[in-house]
């Protein structure tokens, strides 16, 4: 094994041979990790207390203990979703009735139905891999002891969601997409920012949150009934990162002056505009030969688009109006991207402990 270090994130398709494609077999000697640096000046800081300043947190991170699941044991690996059907159901495809699907053959709206999975999956490995490297993070430069345990279990919840998803893609769809551009900015942004509290603004509310929406999306869509139980298990714990970003998050938020909170909110904002062109698949455009503006036109006009774009803000907004970042300044901006409405919706700071402790398959 050797490691290839470059200096930006590799853009091509990667086909694995498992589901037939025409890839190399590879062994062990034979792999090439690819790396990429990034610099932090992180601070780190020690806690010589070891109190348990929020009992909240200490229960969610207690929780995490007690609900660890292992891909190889937890999930039956053995099924296998055919795939000369497609992956979703049809109606949540925003290119029905646009003019460059519909001029492709049956066979190739099958393998744009594919790749558009493969796209939407390889993201959520590339994000997952991300959060890994924030709760690193977050261990390391969290002031309180409670918060350093949580980011720890967190950490370990991220890589087995790392491990999974990456299992599935290589051996039940062969198809890897490189990281989105608009991902990779910001979670470029939150690893190399100095300061902790942006890092958890960025990852537990933003990233963390759209991300919660849409594995709960997928869940629904999704055909694959594997695919809907790794989901199930990444969700249950992704709704605990959340819960404890938001409880932790309006605390310290009140700690900062007015302009470190304005500065803070309008990250926030510059976050959710990003995340908002993450959704956008450009790449799968790309390999199909679409006019990628055009398309992405589409995927922004399209109703069922704009349905699940409402969909994920709607977990965003109450929680920023919650830990204090929905400000005068940003207010108007996050109006103009038709989300405010939600501003009142419930936010994840009030704990449903009965939900969050229910065993893995319950219900």
């Amino acid at each position: 094994m050797a490691i290839d270090y470059v200096s930006r994130a590799p853009g091509a398709i990667r086909y694995f041979p498992e589901a037939g494609e025409p890839a190399a077999a590879m062994g062990e000697r034979e792999v090439r990790d690819v790396a990429e640096i990034f610099q932090t000046p992180l601070t780190g800081s020690y806690n010589w207390d070891y109190e348990s300043a929020d009992g909240r947190i200490r229960k969610l991170y207690r929780l995490g203990k007690t609900l660890n699941w292992n891909q190889e044991s937890d999930l039956d690996w053995s099924r296998s979703f055919p795939r000369d059907q497609p992956p979703v159901e049809p109606g949540f495809n925003p290119f029905n009735g646009y003019a460059p699907f519909e001029a492709l053959d049956e066979a190739g709206k099958l393998r744009f139905g594919w790749h558009n999975q493969a796209w939407t999956l390889s993201q959520f490995l590339h994000g997952e891999q991300g959060a890994l490297l924030v709760a690193s993070q977050l261990a390391a430069c969290a002031p309180t002891f409670d918060a350093k345990l949580y980011a720890a279990s967190q950490t370990f919840d991220e890589a087995r969601h790392v491990e999974t998803f990456n299992r599935y893609l290589q051996e039940k769809i062969g198809i890897q997409y490189p990281v989105n551009p608009h991902l990779k900015s910001l979670l470029d942004k939150i690893l190399t920012d100095p300061r902790w509290d942006l890092k958890f603004i960025g990852m537990q509310i933003i990233i963390e949150g759209l991300a919660l929406a849409a594995f709960n999306t997928m869940k629904m869509v999704s055909l694959d009934p594997l695919l809907k139980d790794i989901i199930h298990l990444v969700i249950r714990d992704e709704a605990r990162h959340v819960t404890f970003g938001v409880n932790y998050l309006e605390y310290i938020v009140q700690q900062l002056s007015p302009e470190e909170i304005e500065e803070r909110a309008q990250f926030a904002y510059e976050a959710c505009v990003v995340m908002r062109e993450r959704l956008v698949a450009t790449e799968v455009f790309e390999e199909f030969g679409w006019d990628v503006a055009a398309a992405r036109q589409q995927v922004l006009d399209a109703a069922v688009m704009e349905h699940f774009r409402k969909f994920l803000f709607s977990r965003i907004i109450p929680n920023l109006g919650r830990i204090g970042l929905l400000t005068d300044s940003v207010r108007p901006k996050f109006e103009a991207l038709g989300i405010l409405e939600y501003e009142t919706a419930p936010s994840d700071a009030d704990i449903d402990w009965a939900e969050l402790s229910k065993p893995l398959y319950a219900g």
